[in-house]
Parts: structure tokens; C-alpha cells; sequence
């Protein structure tokens, strides 16, 4: 009887664990039914390049078991990822895993700024703990999932260094929201004047034209030098 039993609990294991390696990186029927479109596919950078360039990085990321990681250490330019599509209305989702001290970002509405080169709002990725840029800016407004260097977040639950976490960000026309382990942080409209305002406090502040107010951009991973791990990432289109 221990016998049957171990085994069946074996079973039992190796189903749950072979469900949770199926789940990563797939789209449910309901999510298709729903226009949901994976931006990474597990196996490799397909669909992804380098800023300004026609192809990826031939180093610095590495993909396993289904998880891009962005690789400690080494020269830092040309290694941010971006998607080869543009998106200007949408609902973004995607888990990431920290290391102690890491920094690394999620920028959206990237492209190339009249004025101030290659700029994206960002969704910050950080260890809130260690990082030294946690202490910096305005009221905790370089913290993950904070609007980078323009808006703090309200009060969230972070998940301990080396687990995972969900992020989500919706756009809609001109109002966008953050979203950290399933709970909305932050909510701001780009065309109120409290958004210009915390922009012209911000290191972006001459850009043009107004930082953030760009009609569509690309979806940008960021290499910071630090190890940082990323999953399911996942789009739906909110435009049409």
C-alpha cells in the first residue's frame, strides 16, 4: 500500500511540475480568444532586436528553460532589447526575478525623441533593498514599478528577491497604469498638467516633444549589467 501510494504521489508531482514548465511562455484558448500575442516564445529572440539596429545582440542575454536572462557584468551599450513592432494601445503583462542588488526596466513607448535621443517611459525593475538608485530621485519614484524618475508608486507587496513577480501595464489612449503582483501602483494621464509638472522635474525634462506624449513606440527590455530574469511576456492590442 506505501508502495502504490509513493508512487501515485510521485505521479502526482510530475504532473503538477510538467503543467507549471507548460504554462510558461503559452497562451491559454481564452487569451487567444482574447488577442493576447506572446512577445517571447521561450526558444529565442525572435521578434526582438537591438536599438537602432536590423538584429539582436550576439551576447549578453541567454535563454533557458524558457527564462531570458540578461547576463551580469560586460559593456552595457547595444544590449537593450527591443520588439521589432510598435504598439500605441495596449495591456502588458510580464514576470520577472530579481538578484540581489539588480537593476534592469521595462520601457514602453519607445523610439527616437525630436529632441534627446532614444527615450521609453519605464516601468522600473530593481532591488528596492540594495540598489543604491532606490534612494535616489523623488519620493521613492525610482522603486520597481514606479514610473521611472517622474512617479512613485502607491503602497505595494513586492515578492522577495530570487521569486517571481507579475507586472502589468495598460495604455488607453492617453491614461496609463502600472500594475505589481496583481495590485494597481500607479495611474497617471500623460496630457494632466500633474504629469508635465513631475516630468519637468524629471531627468527628462527637455525632451521633445513632452516625454511619454509619443502616439506609439517599441517594448523595451533593459540591460543594466545586472542579472535579471524574465518570463511570459504578453501583449493584447487595445488600438483596434
Amino acid at each position: 500500500m506505501k508502495k502504490i501510494l509513493s508512487i501515485v504521489s510521485c505521479l502526482i508531482l510530475c504532473t503538477t511540475i510538467a503543467s507549471a514548465q507548460v504554462s510558461i511562455n503559452t497562451l491559454s484558448k481564452k487569451e487567444e480568444k482574447q488577442g493576447w500575442q506572446l512577445l517571447f516564445n521561450g526558444k529565442n529572440l525572435d521578434g526582438w532586436t537591438s536599438v537602432g539596429k536590423t538584429t539582436g545582440p550576439e551576447k549578453g542575454w541567454t535563454i533557458e528553460d524558457g527564462i531570458l536572462t540578461v547576463n551580469k557584468g560586460g559593456p552595457q551599450h547595444g544590449r537593450d532589447i527591443i520588439t521589432q513592432k510598435e504598439f500605441s494601445e495596449f495591456d502588458l503583462y510580464f514576470e520577472f526575478r530579481l538578484t540581489k542588488a539588480a537593476n534592469s526596466g521595462l520601457k514602453y513607448l519607445f523610439r527616437k525623441y525630436e529632441q534627446g535621443g532614444w527615450l521609453g517611459n519605464e516601468y522600473q525593475v530593481l532591488d528596492d533593498d540594495f540598489h543604491p538608485d532606490a534612494k535616489a530621485g523623488r519620493d521613492g519614484n525610482r522603486k520597481t514599478a514606479a514610473l521611472y524618475d517622474i512617479l512613485p508608486t502607491e503602497k505595494k507587496e513586492m515578492k522577495a528577491t530570487g521569486e517571481w513577480n507579475s507586472a502589468r501595464i495598460v495604455v488607453k489612449g492617453s491614461k496609463v497604469t502600472h500594475y505589481l503582483n496583481g495590485k494597481k501602483v500607479v495611474t497617471y494621464d500623460r496630457n494632466s498638467q500633474t504629469y508635465r509638472d513631475a516630468v519637468g522635474l524629471s531627468k527628462f525634462k527637455d525632451a521633445k516633444p513632452l516625454f511619454g506624449t509619443v502616439e506609439k513606440g517599441h517594448i523595451l527590455l533593459q540591460d543594466h549589467q545586472d542579472e535579471v530574469s524574465f518570463r511570459n511576456i504578453k501583449i493584447r492590442d487595445l488600438s483596434k
